[in-house]
């Protein structure tokens, strides 16, 4: 299997039960294998297999934990 790394800024995060709530939720995406949530850089890594899983998924999971993946900014 191949992975790739991933990060996304998380908007709605205010405490360690909102970066629990982020980690379980992206953990639960099939093909993801780590998760890192940050409160501080409001950012969430993970490394995920593309052959099985992709950013819509992600973007899922996080909206029905109650956050939101917010666009990155170059």
């Amino acid at each position: 299997m191949t992975t790739k790394t991933l990060t996304l800024k998380i908007g709605g995060m205010s405490c360690g039960h909102c970066v629990a709530r982020v980690k379980n939720a992206l953990t639960q995406v099939p093909g993801v294998s780590n998760v890192n949530v940050d409160l501080d850089t409001e950012k969430a890594s993970l490394e995920y297999d593309p052959a099985t899983a992709g950013l819509p998924d992600f973007r899922r999971a996080v909206d029905i934990a109650g956050y939101e993946v917010l666009p990155t900014t170059k």
